[in-house]
């Protein structure tokens, strides 16, 4: 018979100060509640029916947005598990810039089916075992979905169409505004090779006032601000754009002048005149008409160059600068100088006109088709395309400018893989069908795992269901999509969002497509981080390393405690 040696308590071994939880009920059970506060709290914003979040951020700064890259950028999680589902979408927006969302949902879903068999007394390898088998079987299914693709050159309607569906999500109701205005501004700038699309080159400039239905794309760049100097308006111009102010520059070492008689103060300021003047004469003469500065204007410098006829404009952003110098072709100069033949840009027009109230720059090359267009010009064609957008209050306009950069960056999406799926939660029901399917066939444990998993999927066809209908309602449509689902060639059937017949439609004919490379990221992030989150059996924290304390906002000084 051995002999049981009792247990110390004493044993200490981590420092004062450190956290340690383990075991289900501590550890992961507690993990997949604090996911699943993340998921309920940005459910309700999926779909083209979410709704909008008020976010106020740690600056104080308001955000009215349903967009999950948004919320979840602004918000500062700081449960660990909750950091890996963040992580997850963060990386899905970084590779697609879309269905940041689904994948917080499904990963959500996924640990929430999860808890159950866990609770039931499944382990977790098992659980994840299954979770992995479906996975490879959902990505291997999804791929035979895919029922169009985009054609081949683009043509603006098919681009329009594939846009439709992301940007609805965001904004619904402008979707038809919106995806025109992103079609048409990247395939003006639409590189010879379209795997080449840059999608820095579509700006977004944001002007009070007005209405969305007068906003336009704009080839060139817009800037919202006037010219310092007298001179407005120029076409075929040469461009110098420097990086330094343009102003008389100032010695690092300090020095004592002694003026002894009148003269000498009066001829104190004539060689730096005369350098300056130098200067721009020379510029003048090498056939520059528009600078663009980086830095400050000095008053004697902005005079010269109101004399020499210039156009002056100041970019004081330095990614505007080098998107500035992609448009007009020109190197930026460290030093005022005239600048050489390469390093010259050219611009077709240098304008400022009238936006609503406000006055805005406008630095435009002419395209085939304008009037005045010259096909034997030095100007390339221009690489940036700008929307100009017009909105009644800021935060509406900010969330039309987080809906076009979704579009723009769906488009970048499927330049790399054009091919397209159902929307409306078709695909994801019809996943749940074949994934359930495949998990009848399995033996052993891991089958329940991956039953789990198809049932999960159904959470996309049922959220769009219950944000756009209500809950009750949702219910109906889901068992509505499990039957046409369940007949020959219901692939395609999705949620009707606006309930015309019985809340259900053919995705296809309706024209609502998905990116199928965006699909898959969203499956394969949201399982990974589920995955990561069930293999946690432990969590340890240490101690919060010291230093000053953050000051809390105190009451008046005149307040009684």
């Amino acid at each position: 018979m051995a002999l049981k040696v009792p247990k110390s308590n004493q044993i200490q071994l981590f420092k004062d100060g450190y956290k340690q939880v383990s075991g289900l009920d501590d550890a992961v059970l507690r993990n997949i509640q604090a996911v699943n506060e993340l998921t309920d709290m940005v459910r309700t914003s999926f779909g083209p029916n979410g709704r909008n979040k008020l976010v106020i951020n740690h600056l104080g700064r308001l955000f009215v947005t349903s967009d999950a890259a948004t919320i979840i950028r602004e918000i500062e999680v700081v449960h660990p598990a909750a950091k890996l589902v963040v992580m997850a979408s963060q990386a899905q927006e970084a590779e697609m810039g879309d269905s940041t969302n689904l994948v917080i949902i499904l990963a959500g879903e996924l640990l929430k089916k999860a808890e159950h068999l866990l609770i039931m007394g499944l382990h977790q390898s098992e659980v994840i075992k299954g979770y992995e088998l479906a996975l490879v079987k959902a990505l291997e299914e999804v791929e035979k979905l895919s029922s169009t693709t985009l054609p081949s050159p683009l043509n603006q309607p098919s681009l329009v169409t594939a846009l439709k569906p992301a940007i609805a999500s965001k904004q619904y109701g402008y979707e038809d505004i919106l995806s025109s205005l992103v079609a048409e501004a990247a395939l003006s700038i639409m590189p010879p090779n379209p795997k080449n699309f840059n999608v820095d080159n579509v700006r977004v400039v944001k002007i009070m006032g007005g209405g969305l239905n007068m906003s336009k794309v704009v080839q060139g760049m817009v800037f919202g601000r006037e010219p310092e100097g007298l001179v407005k308006k120029v076409t075929k111009a040469k461009v110098a754009v420097f990086t330094s102010a343009l102003d008389i520059s100032q010695t690092e070492t300090k020095g004592t002048v002694l003026i002894k008689n009148a003269n000498d103060m009066l001829n104190f300021t004539t060689g730096e005149e005369k350098h300056l003047e130098k200067i721009f004469k020379e510029i003048a003469d090498s056939g520059v008409k528009v600078i663009i500065a980086g830095s400050s204007i000095g008053d004697l410098a902005l005079h010269y160059l109101n004399r020499f006829g210039i156009a002056v404009l100041k970019v004081l952003s330095k990614f505007e600068l080098r998107r500035l110098c992609r448009v007009v072709n020109a190197t930026p100069l460290a030093r005022i100088g005239a600048p050489t033949r390469e390093e010259a840009g050219f611009v077709d027009i240098f304008e400022t006109t009238e936006v609503g109230g406000d006055r805005v720059t406008v630095l435009r090359q002419l395209a085939p088709g304008d009037a005045g267009f010259d096909p034997t010009s030095q100007a390339e064609k221009t690489k940036t395309a700008t929307i100009v957008l017009r909105g009644a209050t800021q935060n509406h306009l900010d969330d039309l400018e987080r809906a076009i950069d979704d579009g723009v960056n769906v488009i970048k999406a499927l330049l790399k893989d054009g091919r397209l799926v159902p929307g409306a939660g078709a695909v994801e029901l019809e996943l749940a069908r074949r994934v359930d399917a495949y998990g009848g066939g399995l033996k052993g444990l891991s089958q329940h795992a991956v039953k789990r998993y198809a049932s999960a999927l159904e959470v996309v066809p049922r959220t769009l269901a219950e944000n756009a209908l209500g809950g009750a309602e949702g219910n109906e449509v889901l068992s509505r999509l499990w039957a046409k689902h369940a007949d020959k060639g219901g692939e395609s059937w999705g949620v009707d969002v606006e309930a015309e017949t019985d809340g259900t439609l053919q995705a296809d004919q309706h024209k609502i497509y998905d990116s199928l490379a965006a699909k898959t990221w969203a499956l394969r992030l949201a399982t990974e981080a589920a995955i990561s989150v069930l293999s946690v059996d432990s969590i340890i924290m240490s101690k919060p390393a010291g230093g000053p304390k953050i000051p809390q906002q105190s009451g008046n000084w005149d307040a009684d405690d």
